[in-house]
């Protein structure tokens, strides 16, 4: 058997998992999580449902019940820029004025660099090129200086995340007090996990300078493995989720991690955003 393969039968796996974890779940979910084309994962789609384990529905996939499993229940998909919203709420609840953040690349970290304006004093280290300039024009709107930010310099990518080697060195040149982060993927055995070798390379520059690692990650992400670990769950002293989250997991995060806080997830427009301390546990 071939590695192309091998990697094949290894993305239909986890898109199996994910549809019956969930329920059901859209093609644009899958294709950002997977890092893949949306091509791709209609095909994944299609040799799944000839095997009879998921169906094709507009825009997505949900599981198939499975003789002797019971009739699959699919719930509704949370509302996730809804529950990222709460993701950030929380993390910015954890800044003090006068802090230096880091911010790593991602819509995660756009979330919480959209809220940091409100916090006097602030220094923002970050190799993304979309907070750099969110951040300045919040400045610009709000006619103060907002948070002074530190760009990394590197190479960009699609993105607008720089990476390589002049990114990593300046970034572990500059130790900053929190890291927030969001990840493609986390897993008990792999950890926080990206399909792309350059940003999960930044991403260990941004862990190895932090004082406090903070991760953003609602439920989904539970079981997703990317190409690349960056970080094991006992690197992170903060993890932020959302309440859909199995309790299997949950105990993982609480023994594995230095903390864990749990957001509601999502699933009505203006359903309250809040949070509370879940178990805890201390490294």
């Amino acid at each position: 058997m071939t590695d192309q393969m091998v990697l094949t039968s290894r993305r239909r796996e986890l898109i199996l998992e994910t549809v019956r974890s969930t329920g059901g779940i859209r093609i644009a979910a899958l294709v950002d999580r997977l890092g893949v084309s949306s091509v791709t994962v209609h095909r994944d789609l299609d040799v799944l449902v000839r095997q009879g384990v998921v169906r094709k529905v507009h825009g997505g996939a949900v599981a198939v019940e499975s003789a002797g499993r019971g009739r699959a229940r699919p719930a509704p998909e949370p509302d996730r820029a809804g529950t990222e919203a709460a993701l950030a709420d929380a993390a910015v609840r954890l800044v003090a004025p006068g802090a230096v953040v880091a911010l790593a690349a991602g819509p995660t970290a756009l979330a919480v660099a959209a809220r940091l304006p409100e916090i006097p004093d602030l220094t923002v280290v970050t190799n993304s090129l979309p907070v750099a300039d969110l951040l300045a024009e919040a400045g610009r709107h709000a006619g103060t200086a907002g948070p002074s930010v530190v760009l990394s310099g590197g190479t960009p990518t699609r993105s607008g995340a720089l990476v390589g080697t002049l990114a990593d060195q300046a970034i572990r040149s500059l130790p900053t007090d929190l890291l927030f982060l969001g990840v493609h993927g986390v897993s008990e055995r792999a950890g926080l996990t990206t399909p792309d070798l350059a940003e999960a390379q930044t991403n260990r520059a941004l862990i190895a300078s932090a004082g406090r690692t903070v991760v953003l990650a609602g439920h989904t992400r539970w079981g997703v493995v990317g190409l690349s670990s960056f970080a094991a769950l006992a690197e992170v002293e903060c993890f932020i989720t959302d309440d859909a989250l199995p309790a299997a997991a949950r105990d993982v995060l609480a023994r594995k991690t230095g903390e864990l806080l749990l957001v509601p997830a999502v699933r009505l427009p203006g359903h309250q955003k809040s949070w509370h301390h879940s178990e805890r546990s201390q490294l």
